[in-house]
């Protein structure tokens, strides 16, 4: 493996983090790395079709004003290279292969939508590598709805397309005023670092993580109870992506699991609800 040099300093904010390569199994990874370093870390694992620009800045600077924060993008995403893999489970390997690259021998993990399926392998194949959990707009594997095209996916999907514009306004928030207000204050927040960004993720990746995606919810459920961790499970009230039902059996199934909900929000209320989810997020790590 081989890691690019630079300066570890919590100075760095989500919009100036340099964006570093790693060499791990073959893959080339990009990652940035924010707050102090010390104590265990805390690895993000990001939705279907995001890139490291993606993450909002609120929720990683809220996070980094105290812990050590790296965010990167898996294989074939945003700035790292190679294909996507067409099951979470590679995806997960993925994952441990970077973070054992980075020579970090336990940290902590969040995983938003996509990324909460993929934490879900990682801590059940590398029990000693993870210390807590965060999940936020996930569920788990073989839950009904997870992976399925549903109507209001779709609509919204389509509706953003039509206006070639990013549907992350019409899936991540509800239509409520509330709801639209904070869709368009997210937009601009994501939009805040103007240089040194990843590639947008191509239709092919986002094609071949519908195939992972789909074959999670086709899956068999997996057995939760191996998942030791204390775990905070976060979502809003209606998500349309992800039933926030599953956001409620995974708590419900997880061992040591707290499960907050937020009003008037959607898939992304933890981004809405930034400014109660950081606090909640540190105080649940320390």
């Amino acid at each position: 493996m081989t890691r690019s040099s630079g300066p570890a300093t919590s100075a760095v904010t989500s919009a100036t983090a340099p964006t570093r390569h790693l060499d791990a199994d073959g893959v080339r990874f990009a990652y940035r790395e924010l707050g102090p370093r010390g104590g265990v870390p805390l690895v993000l694992l990001h939705h279907f079709t995001a890139t490291i620009d993606d993450w909002d800045p609120r929720v990683l600077d809220g996070i980094a004003a105290e812990r050590h924060v790296v965010v990167f993008d898996n294989r074939g995403v945003g700035g790292t290279s190679g294909r996507v893999p067409l099951t979470v489970e590679a995806m997960a390997g993925d994952a441990i292969a970077f973070v054992r690259a980075l020579g970090l021998v336990e940290v902590d993990l969040l995983g938003f939508s996509l990324g909460g399926f993929i934490a879900q392998v990682v801590a059940t194949r590398e029990p000693r590598l993870v210390r807590r959990l965060v999940f936020a707009g996930t569920g788990p594997a073989g839950f009904k709805g997870v992976g399925r095209l549903n109507r209001r996916l779709l609509t919204d999907t389509a509706q953003g397309a039509a206006r070639r514009s990013d549907p992350k306004p019409l899936l991540f928030f509800t239509r409520t005023p509330s709801g639209r207000a904070a869709a368009a204050d997210y937009m601009r927040r994501i939009g805040e670092r103007t240089s040194d960004r990843v590639e947008r993720t191509s239709l092919r990746a986002a094609a071949r993580q519908m195939v992972a995606i789909a074959r999670w919810g086709a899956r068999p459920p997996m057995d939760l109870e191996l998942i030791r961790q204390p775990a905070l499970v976060a979502n809003g009230e209606d998500d349309r992506m992800l039933a926030t039902r599953g956001s409620f059996e995974l708590a419900h199934r997880l061992p040591d699991a707290r499960l907050v909900v937020y009003p008037d929000a959607g898939h992304g209320g933890v981004f809405q609800h930034h400014d109660r989810f950081v606090p909640e997020v540190l105080d649940f790590l320390r």
